[in-house]
């Protein structure tokens, strides 16, 4: 169900994309932005892991560390290639997986995660990274972030085109600047609700994949609402400037966390706890 929701929700992002871009010049304007977002695409899918980590100052572990060790152990479970493995210097509890595919992909968890949870809740947390991982969410969440900021980009060119009196379509007549006006301004925010849509989808399936790949629904769910409070009490510093980064963290890292949920990038705790103690049930 959540798979077929990200299908529904990426094409109507996509769909929006290519009505912006020809409203801004017609087919023209839509091969445009589909040749803009293309580009973008690609760079973010070969360079996003190397930037998030260097821009969080990860630091590689090997098999010394023991989070390397679970990690593998878990790996293995679920049939994954084993994934380099990072701890990030803050002291805000929290995780994230990164990494174009399964083959290049790489987990983190922070200083404060590792201090703050039991073996057992780190191990439902790392499990719903790999979740993250063999589902491919890091690439979805991607293009979906790409074509969100696309589109602000094109909505910006057309709102100077709607007030310039520039907007023209394919038979040169001219464009109505208040439908151009209105487009413009309600893309981005319908652009924007729709990639966060994405991400809650994506972390309820990573919910439920990690509790069934570590065995433990209850563990995961007691991680999240320890998660949750920890983050709230020591939000992550280092990314109060880096909002567009907060949808890869199993919690929201940001201290504003309790928005209004249409415009969060994480579902709500309670309903993730909720489906997670379900699992539980007739066990």
């Amino acid at each position: 169900m959540n798979s077929l929701k990200t299908g529904i929700l990426l094409t109507t992002l996509t769909l929006l994309f290519v009505g912006l871009g020809s409203a801004l010049g017609g087919s023209s304007g839509a091969m445009l932005a589909f040749i803009i977002a293309g580009g973008m695409n690609f760079f973010a899918y070969w360079n996003s892991d190397k930037i998030v980590l260097r821009m969080y100052k990860a630091e590689e572990v090997g098999p010394d560390h023991p989070l390397y060790g679970m990690v593998e152990k878990l790996a293995q479970r679920g049939g994954l290639p084993m994934p380099r493995v990072y701890i990030i210097p803050s002291d805000s509890p929290n995780a994230f997986a990164t990494g174009r595919n399964p083959e290049n992909a790489a987990v983190a968890a922070t200083r404060g995660i590792m201090g703050l949870l039991s073996r057992e809740e780190l191990e439902g947390v790392m499990a719903h990274e790999l979740a993250h991982v063999a589902n491919r969410d890091t690439l979805i969440g991607t293009v979906a972030a790409t074509i969100a900021g696309a589109i602000g980009m094109v909505a910006s060119m057309l709102q100077w085109g709607a007030i310039l009196g520039m907007g023209r379509n394919d038979e040169g007549e001219r464009g109505g600047m208040a439908g151009g006006l209105i487009l413009a301004f309600l893309a981005p925010v319908a652009a924007s609700l729709i990639q966060m849509a994405v991400s809650r989808s994506r972390e309820y399936m990573a919910d439920a994949r990690g509790a069934s790949l570590c065995g433990n629904p209850l563990a995961l769910a007691s991680a999240l609402n320890k998660l949750q409070q920890g983050t709230v009490r020591r939000p992550m510093e280092e990314a109060q400037g880096r909002p567009a980064t907060a949808h890869m963290f199993i919690v929201n890292p940001l201290s504003g966390a309790s928005m209004a949920h249409l415009f969060s990038t994480h579902p709500p705790m309670e309903e993730r706890i909720s489906r997670l103690k379900a699992m539980t049930v007739g066990r």
